[in-house]
């Protein structure tokens, strides 16, 4: 279970901004829940601000100049990528323009397996092959060596790059990024292939035409798909390239559309973020980055095609490859149940595709609601990565288990780390330990409501007034609404019950309630309940009819004490991590036999979550006992717990089982024991 945050703007507020920025009330409403409080506030923030002046930004011109005089000169260049889908789009970009100049140029990006960034053996390969100018794009702000290096061997350097600086800045003949502490450009956000994009347009005198018809499309996807903030030059680079692609003749992305099933589909950022940009990504996390940047470069929509192909087979193969970890993962939490009731989720397997670890962490975290650390051991060495939320740091965490690590980098929600040989135990007690001092109370997974809904507001022109606000992504978060007091009138399973549609009327409205990937079991909601529930609007069309839709986030039944839920959850794993509470807590966990058959009786053959079993039996018993209870069932066998989807089942069981004996039982009992000595206990 989530935790919900419903955030209420003032109505005055939302008024002033209907009126004042010519919106609908739900996206007012969305603007007021940000912090807008003004027309000219949304003017300056939201409004898409046309790229500043490129060299505005430090060292643009050195690096336009020395790159110019490179092109004179004749000289071999090299376009210094990155395997990710900022480095490649932003290697297609400059060098897409440098050859078309009549440079001689190639470009390198390393594989994965070469690790980020510049590295030794690559430069020494460049040297050999003659070139004599390197150009990184979206890397070389931290790479002090491997620049000396380089110049060591007779070559010159140029950095661009949207990274943080270290302390200090590598040799080279320009340093282009926005970070740097002597930079006091205009806007600081961009992902590389907008840096890259910058460089064009300042080769070309600093005026944006060209750079902007030929690559502006490359340059929004890297946006939206490097995760950067879709406020300012970001928003204006995202909403030009988007209208490039929707009309686009490059070959590359015809055929990506069609790999993707986009073909006849207006693309927006949702489309990058989940439809082209994982397939460029997956060249690079399963095949090579060189096969998507050939797509890029490649001019002939036969050859195109084949590439694209490729790349949505390697995108295939990703998928798998994070279903197969997940399955793993699910099976040793199956074995050991602990490792997701610790403060934080750490978990090593062998031979895990260091390509995926990432975005399996990301699962794992958003699944159980905890910081979580994902690691894979191969030929001695453990490597992995980490994905946190709210003020849970991972790179602090990180720093704090230094001593278990040989290398590690990262920020606030994510990072990478390799732990020391004989060091993964004393890793793991470290994080905890971190986590433990740092954090007495975990943060919780939350979903925010920008505000309540009405059923006055539930109308198709209210809702098409949300697209003002688009494009949505990191920084510009689609609107996400509360409605409560949600009467259920129908239920219908979608797809042989792989998704559940629920008819809902609030107030005299009525609406369809979409929640995909559950089913009408899973969801348990029938006719005549009533509900609350966190929704996207949008408006469906079908065979010229037009209705309101809601996607649905999250539900739960109307009245729902959240507050109980989640210090009887804290509590109970509390209890198992052997963590001190307050002594009057103890005697009101321990459930009596009533309390356990109760629970047992409630767990049907189809399955139930423990947070589904605590909405059901919330009014007679408290977290702590229906959980406790379920620990006991399943310590004897009676019930599974399946980590997938987290619901309990009931097992065939040829003998009675002693409650009594259940470990959970008796350690709740042996504290009672220490801390009322004399009690009787049930």
């Amino acid at each position: 279970m989530k935790k919900w945050n419903v955030k209420k703007p003032e109505k005055s507020v939302i008024s002033k901004l209907a009126l004042g920025c010519s919106v609908s009330s739900l996206a007012a409403a969305a603007l007021a829940s940000k912090g807008y409080s003004s027309p000219d506030m949304v003017m300056e923030k939201l409004e898409a601000q046309e790229l500043s002046d490129p060299f505005l930004i430090a060292d643009m011109q050195k690096a336009a100049d020395s790159l110019n005089q490179a092109l004179d000169e004749g000289k071999r260049i090299c376009v210094y990528g990155d395997y990710d889908c900022d480095g490649i789009m932003a290697t297609a970009i400059l060098y897409s323009y440098l050859l078309e100049a009549g440079a001689d140029v190639t470009y390198y990006i390393p594989e994965r397996s070469e690790g980020y960034g510049l590295n030794k053996n690559a430069i020494d390969r460049l040297s050999d092959d003659g070139v004599e100018l390197i150009v990184t794009v979206d890397n070389g702000i931290t790479a002090i060596d491997e620049a000396e290096y380089i110049y060591i061997l007779g070559m010159k350097l140029i950095v661009t790059d949207h990274h943080q600086p270290g302390e200090a800045l590598p040799r080279a003949e320009a340093v282009v990024d926005p970070h740097r502490l002597d930079d006091f450009s205009p806007f600081k956000f961009g992902c590389g292939a907008l840096i890259a994009l910058k460089l064009v347009a300042a080769l070309d005198g600093g005026d944006y035409t060209m750079a902007l018809e030929q690559f502006g499309d490359l340059a929004a996807i890297a946006t939206v798909a490097d995760l950067v903030s879709l406020t300012g030059e970001n928003r204006y680079i995202v909403q030009y390239g988007l209208e490039l692609i929707n009309n686009t003749d490059r070959p590359a992305l015809i055929a990506l559309k069609e790999v993707s099933g986009l073909t006849d589909k207006k693309v927006d950022s949702h489309s990058i973020g989940f439809g082209l940009g994982p397939r460029i990504n997956a060249s690079g996390r399963f095949g090579s980055p060189k096969t998507a940047e050939k797509l890029f470069l490649c001019e002939d929509y036969d050859e195109a095609i084949i590439i694209a192909r490729e790349m949505d087979s390697l995108n295939n193969q990703r998928k798998e490859a994070e279903n197969q970890i997940i399955s793993q993962i699910y099976e040793m939490i199956e074995k050991e149940p602990s490792l997701v009731r610790d403060r934080v989720i750490f978990i090593c397997g062998k031979g895990w595709h260091h390509g995926v670890i990432g975005i399996v962490a990301s699962r794992i975290q958003e699944q159980f609601g905890k910081p979580c650390f994902i690691a894979s051991e191969e030929n001695g060495e453990i490597r992995g990565s980490a994905r946190a939320f709210g003020e849970f740091s991972v790179f602090k965490a990180l720093t704090y288990a230094e001593s278990a690590l040989s290398k590690f980098g990262g920020h606030t929600g994510a990072g990478g780390f390799t732990i020391k040989p004989d060091m993964a135990g004393e890793f793991r007690r470290l994080i905890q330990e971190y986590a433990l001092k740092e954090h007495p109370v975990m943060p919780a997974a939350v979903i925010t409501a920008d505000a309540p809904i009405t059923a006055t507001e539930l109308t198709v022109e209210n809702i098409r007034g949300l697209s003002a606000l688009e494009p949505f992504g990191m920084g510009n978060e689609k609107p996400l609404f509360y409605i409560e007091n949600a009467a259920v009138i129908g239920v219908n399973g979608l797809s042989n019950d792989t998704h559940t549609k629920l008819r809902i009327k609030v107030g005299f409205a009525q609406a369809d309630a979409l929640i995909f990937w559950r089913s009408p079991q899973e969801v348990g909601f029938k006719t005549g309940d009533v509900c609350c529930m966190m929704v996207s609007p949008e408006v469906n069309e079908f065979r010229g009819n037009t209705s309101v839709s809601l996607i649905v986030s999250d539900i739960r039944p109307q009245g729902l004490e959240q507050s109980r839920f989640f210090a009887g959850e804290a509590a109970f794993e509390k209890f198992l991590r052997d963590e001190e509470l307050p002594k009057n807590f103890y005697p009101n966990m321990l459930p009596i036999r009533n309390d356990a058959a109760l629970v047992y009786k409630s767990i049907p053959e189809s399955g139930i979550t423990l947070d589904a079993l605590y909405i059901k039996l919330a009014q007679r018993l408290n977290y702590c006992k229906i959980a406790a209870s379920a620990e006991a069932f399943r310590e004897l066998g009676l019930i599974r717990c399946s980590p997938s989807d987290g619901r309990f089942f009931r097992l065939k069981v040829s003998q009675k089982a002693d409650l009594d004996k259940a470990p959970v039982l008796l350690k709740l009992k042996e504290v009672i024991g220490r801390h009322y000595s004399g009690v009787r206990l049930p």
